[in-house]
């Protein structure tokens, strides 16, 4: 199945939003419903493809068939862009100025390397393509002539299982349910449940280092790859030889967060766990943000630490989007937590007896850090509804809210400082622009010296709704850099936060980034404009 074109997942689980949450989002934010529906696909006009016959021909011969390069509207359109807000913004309304040429969808890593020497001997782009939820403008390359999207849907096998060493060999086209599906069955799980799980695929989490929902017990999606097949354009990339190695600098990181401006992974080597027997999840209720983040420092820090450790703040706790299902389903906000405080959830996976003992002296540390135990409901609540947000997203657009999201992470210590800054940062940019929003954070992923921050934010859309957000977005981005933030935690860099991240990185560090390019793709065919910056950017 393909995702919904104009929005995201399944069209199927779409729902409006229930009545009163709709007046709600009028009365509090002043939302009023949307000036004119979403264009239907048979509406969306596309340009004709720059591709000329002869590039055409090349490319199906590289990939075994014209069969395998499509042309068409509505594949073109399906491949434009990711999913973030202003990506589905502006593809309701039609605009689909940055749709590629074609989509390519090759059969093997042999096949990709020969549409990487079509189209560097064409001058044509090349967008890798997995899943299509980049949120960051990771699949719209600029500046750009002539691009195609190479859809790599057709590499979704496990190529092998080593049962002794505990890895899998995945290749990159394999979405999150059937990569665990195929693991289940040989009694393993990968563990990696990003929001995004049920859409992405094995090649995304690794060139976007993507971080899953029980980051807390099987670590994110880089520190799972042990190896790496990547072909370039000056050949192939065949790294991890060894789980670790003293051999120079580790190359596989690289690649690692490379958003397909190095290379197409055609293959990666992941450790794998054997699949849990017991799975457990449940809420904790503190009086404060500060006192829950504290709570989970300790845990990070001196143990135990569940699967599962995320925080909700007292706003995201008290609107329910903790469980958002629950607002879509028409539940009340903060269901089962009163109207104050802030939401924990914590989670358990293994063999029972060990998951036991390891709730019960975390139960301890909660209780002594001011926790108090909801039991398992908020928890399993949570679990039930994690891949939901998304599709609430769509219905409150559908209504005429603006929703978003905006990620970042730092240290501890720099935690409550960065949080205030960019929630100040957001609540004034749209307040002065008459659209005071509603701003939510979370902490769902957790490390001994620091910890994630996940915002989400809630308000009217304005005349021009992308170019409304867009000074929130930016005095965002500016909070997190002088605060002390990473531009990114798990959602990228794209063309979203390149102007960050090459502050971020520093003169030097660019440098570095444009020589590794420079090296791999000399003619600069892949993904032009992502994660790369220009020369030009560090003046």
């Amino acid at each position: 199945m393909d995702m919904l074109w104009s929005g995201w997942g399944d069209p199927a689980k779409a729902a409006p939003l229930p009545e009163p949450v709709v007046g709600l989002l009028r009365d509090l934010l002043g939302v009023k419903p949307c000036a004119a529906a979403p264009v239907g696909l048979d509406s969306v006009a596309v340009a004709p493809s720059r591709l000329d016959a002869a590039a055409h021909d090349e490319l199906a011969v590289a990939v075994g068939g014209a069969q395998y390069v499509r042309s068409d509207a509505e594949s073109r359109i399906r491949h434009t862009r990711g999913k973030s807000t202003p990506d589905l913004l502006r593809i309701r309304g039609g605009e689909v100025g940055d749709a590629p040429d074609a989509v390519v969808l090759p059969g093997s890593h042999d096949e990709v390397l020969a549409v990487l020497r079509v189209c560097t001997g064409n001058g044509i782009a090349v967008v890798p393509f997995g899943g299509g939820t980049s949120v960051v403008g990771g699949l719209a390359p600029r500046p750009h002539g002539p691009f195609v999207a190479l859809d790599l849907r057709r590499l979704d096998r496990l190529v092998e299982l080593d049962d002794v060493s505990r890895t899998a060999t995945l290749q990159p086209g394999l979405r999150g349910p059937r990569a665990e599906q195929l693991l289940n069955e040989r009694g393993f799980t990968l563990g990696h449940f990003p929001q995004s799980f049920e859409w992405a695929t094995i090649g995304g989490f690794a060139a976007a280092r993507s971080s899953g929902q029980a980051s807390s017990g099987y670590g994110r999606f880089d520190e799972m790859v042990v190896g790496l097949t990547v072909a370039t354009p000056k050949g192939t990339l065949q790294l991890g030889r060894a789980p670790r190695s003293a051999a120079g600098p580790d190359l596989r990181q690289l690649v690692l967060g490379s958003e397909g401006a190095f290379g197409v992974i055609t293959s990666v080597t992941v450790r794998v766990r054997p699949a849990p027997g017991t799975r457990l999840y449940e809420g904790w209720r503190f009086p404060s943000f500060d006192a829950g983040a504290t709570a989970l420092r300790t845990l990070t820090q001196d143990g135990p630490t569940p699967t599962v450790l995320r925080l909700s703040d007292e706003t995201e706790t008290m609107v329910g989007l903790a469980k958002p299902q629950a607002i879509g389903d028409g539940g009340g906000a903060g269901d089962g937590l009163g109207a104050a405080g802030c939401l924990a959830v914590a989670g358990y996976e293994g063999e029972a007896a060990e998951t036991a003992q390891r709730q019960a002296r975390v139960h301890e540390v909660l209780r002594a850090c001011g926790g108090e135990y909801l039991g398992e409901e908020p928890g399993s609540s949570w679990a039930h509804g994690r891949y939901s947000a998304p599709y609430l997203r769509d219905a409150l657009l559908d209504a005429g809210a603006f929703a978003e999201t905006l990620e970042t992470a730092t240290f501890w210590s720099g935690l409550p400082e960065l949080y205030e800054a960019v929630r100040q940062a957001v609540t004034t940019t749209l307040t002065e622009a008459g659209t005071p929003p509603l701003v939510m954070c979370h902490i769902s992923h957790v490390y001994p010296a620091g910890a994630s921050l996940y915002f989400t934010v809630v308000s009217a859309q304005g005349d021009d709704p992308v170019a409304h957000w867009a000074p929130a977005k930016q005095a965002a981005c500016e909070a997190i850099l002088q605060h002390g933030g990473t531009i990114s935690h798990h959602h990228g860099v794209g063309t979203d936060h390149l102007p960050w991240y090459t502050r971020e990185i520093g003169p030097i560090g660019a440098e570095v980034l444009r020589a590794v390019k420079a090296t791999l793709d000399p003619a600069g065919i892949l993904n032009p404009g992502i994660l790369v910056p220009r020369s030009e950017d560090d003046r």
